[in-house]
């Protein structure tokens, strides 16, 4: 399904000017040597392959952005996490589901797997490494290494290997104490025939993450002994509990050209993931969960021991998708039929939670120009479920309408857990959805006024008892918004962007979103030294006004409502040092500017997590191409 809305085409915009039209320019230096570089090592997605809308990207050596390198921050923070690399994390806004059918509905650790349809394809003129090293403060630390090269002109093989080790930020024992541990890896490949008609792209991807949990803070009131900001020395609920999340999935995705304009093809896909969580319950941890306990009558079985919490669900899912898509001149036409199949097993369950699934689907897109696109899409889920989408794009004006019946997740309908179990029988999720955004160019300088409306009804949701719940009416969302971009004297820049969210209705109180969510930043950006080396130097702010932001529950692995802890407003200032020299990347950043200066000691992003105290961060970004 295409997935084209007006802030990928905002990227796109981006990743055009990194192209142009020298996107080949130096492949040759005086002698007619061949020099490889981030020209010579251009990547592509499947998207546009099967959306006939195939183009190959330079690798970014750009600064901009560069010292947000976690993934928390990489979204300009609109995830709520648990105030450290790695940790849970949810959107802070409301967004229509991808997937119409049935998911596991463990997604806290989405944000850090690298899922089969955002990997990237290589086409490489010769081998190419790419090494980023960050060395966060308190020893939050990621690697990313990826390596790929061309087997022959039309073959090209990559592999990648991510890791996180994340310290804890609240309470430590030990250097090596950490609060996340991730191991991921991914391989991929891509062929095209010598004529071009057919081209297959395969990857497999793996991803263990390994949480040590510690339920926040201890209120004061529960323990007058326990402070909020103390970091290091913070009193927490948990020291004996943790889960663990792992990730594998296999793609493959082929298309054969029967005629021109007109191509046959199929996508395969089999998944797994397994979410366990373990907890001593001999030890203070108990006090942080409920009293129930719900222990096997076989009281033999190692998970089902009166003194332990041995949870374990495992989620698999198989699709075959098979269709067919052209183009007959400025029309792009798509349609297929998809078949899934899958189950959630726990070791809890007395049977299977199982479901097949039929889809019929296609897609339409109109250019009259690269400037004026057209695009709708449909996809039925035969017969109680769809998604339905059309997109108008102009140099003015980018419209996008959503309209879908979901399904809730396979562990929101049925759970079985040591601490909370229920069954239940939710109706789909019904969306509705507006986004408009006008654009405005000033020179140098750009204007995007933006529109969310969303109407939602049947909205499934964990409810302050933790326990999955469906609203019985409906919440409308009203949220306008500004992305600006200020260039003052073509070296400095102000980016800003900023979200107003008035919520209404029956099920209102079920959606938690600050009501102002506020992103800026100013910076110097230019080139230093005879341009030796290319420096941006900034400052960036972050707000969200106070609000019952949703808590976290470890042994569900989900996030849910409460009202008893207000994340108050609060800003966040950093600064940033990002500099390039040739190809090599160097970032600076010391967060939490403004401690100190306020009001209130520190900052919450969950109830009971404190965010980050003022640190420094390094990081490194190497590309080699021989």
């Amino acid at each position: 399904m295409l997935a084209w809305g007006p802030a990928a085409f905002a990227q796109q915009d981006q990743q055009d000017q990194q192209e142009g039209e020298g996107s080949r320019r130096g492949l040759l230096d005086d002698s007619t040597k061949m020099v490889y570089g981030p020209n010579t090592s251009l990547y592509f997605y499947e998207k546009f392959v099967r959306n006939n809308r195939f183009k190959k990207i330079e690798l970014d050596t750009s600064l901009t952005g560069f010292h947000n390198y976690e993934p928390v921050a990489d979204t300009w923070y609109k995830y709520q996490d648990l105030g450290n690399l790695g940790t849970a994390a949810r959107p802070v806004f409301y967004d229509v589901p991808q997937q119409i059918g049935r998911t596991s509905g463990f997604e806290v650790y989405d944000l850090y797997h690298n899922s089969a349809d955002s990997i990237r394809y290589f086409d490489t003129k010769s081998p190419h490494t790419h090494i980023a090293a960050f060395f966060g403060g308190g020893n939050r630390n990621q690697l990313d290494v990826e390596f790929v090269r061309n087997i022959r002109p039309n073959w090209n093989v990559g592999i990648a290997y991510r890791t996180i080790r994340a310290r804890k930020t609240l309470n430590p024992t030990r250097r090596d104490d950490n609060n996340v541990v991730n191991d991921s890896y991914e391989i991929h490949t891509n062929y095209s025939s010598p004529n071009g008609k057919y081209r297959l792209l395969a990857n497999f991807t793996r991803m263990e993450h390994n949480v040590n949990e510690q339920g926040g803070i201890i209120p004061p009131e529960v323990d007058t002994t326990s402070l909020y900001f103390t970091y290091e020395d913070s009193k927490v609920w948990l020291r004996n509990s943790r889960a663990k999340d792992l990730r594998q999935e296999y793609h493959l995705y082929q298309q054969y050209e029967i005629v021109k304009g007109w191509q046959a093809y199929h996508v395969f896909d089999k998944k797994k993931q397994e979410v366990t969580f373990f907890s001593n319950l001999e030890t203070s941890d108990a006090d942080f969960f409920n009293e129930n306990r719900f222990n096997s009558s076989d009281s033999s079985l190692l998970f089902s021991k009166p003194d332990t919490t041995n949870n374990h669900n495992h989620f698999s899912e198989w699709k075959n998708e098979f269709g067919f898509k052209g183009d007959l001149g400025p029309v792009y036409y798509n349609a297929y039929l998809k078949f899934r199949t899958g189950r959630m097993a726990s070791r809890f369950f007395s049977t299977n939670n199982s479901f097949t699934e039929l889809y019929l689907g296609g897609a339409l897109r109109g250019e009259i120009n690269e400037n004026w696109v057209f695009e709708a899409e449909g996809e039925y889920l035969i017969p109680d479920g769809y998604r339905l989408t059309g997109l108008f794009i102009s140099p003015y004006l980018d419209v996008r309408y959503t309209k879908a019946l979901y399904k809730p997740t396979l562990a929101q309908e049925k759970y079985r857990g040591n601490h909370y179990r229920w069954d239940n029988n939710f109706s789909n999720i019904g969306v509705d959805q507006i986004q408009g955004t006008i654009k405005v160019k000033l020179g140098e300088s750009s204007l995007r006024p933006n529109l969310t409306i969303n109407r939602i009804n049947n909205y499934v949701f964990y409810n302050e008892e933790q326990v999955p719940e469906q609203a019985a009416s409906q919440a409308f969302m009203v949220i306008p918004g500004l992305n600006s971009h200020f260039v003052i004297g073509k070296k400095f820049h102000w980016v800003s962007e900023a979200r107003y969210t008035l919520i209404t209705g029956g099920a209102a109180d079920k959606f938690r979103i600050p009501e102002l969510f506020i992103n800026s930043r100013i910076y110097f950006d230019g080139p230093l030294f005879d341009e030796n080396i290319y420096v941006q130097i900034g400052l960036e702010g972050r707000y969200r006004s106070d609000y019952y932001a949703p808590a976290y529950m470890p042994a569900t692995q989900q996030f849910y409502l409460q009202n008893d802890f207000n994340v108050y407003a609060y800003p966040v200032a950093d600064a940033f040092f990002n500099f390039r020299i040739n190809r090599t990347r160097v970032l600076f950043r010391y967060n939490h500017l403004n401690a100190g200066f306020m009001e209130n000691d520190g900052y919450f992003v969950t109830p009971g997590y404190t965010g980050l105290k003022n640190m420094l961060d390094l990081g490194i970004s190497w590309y080699f191409f021989d």
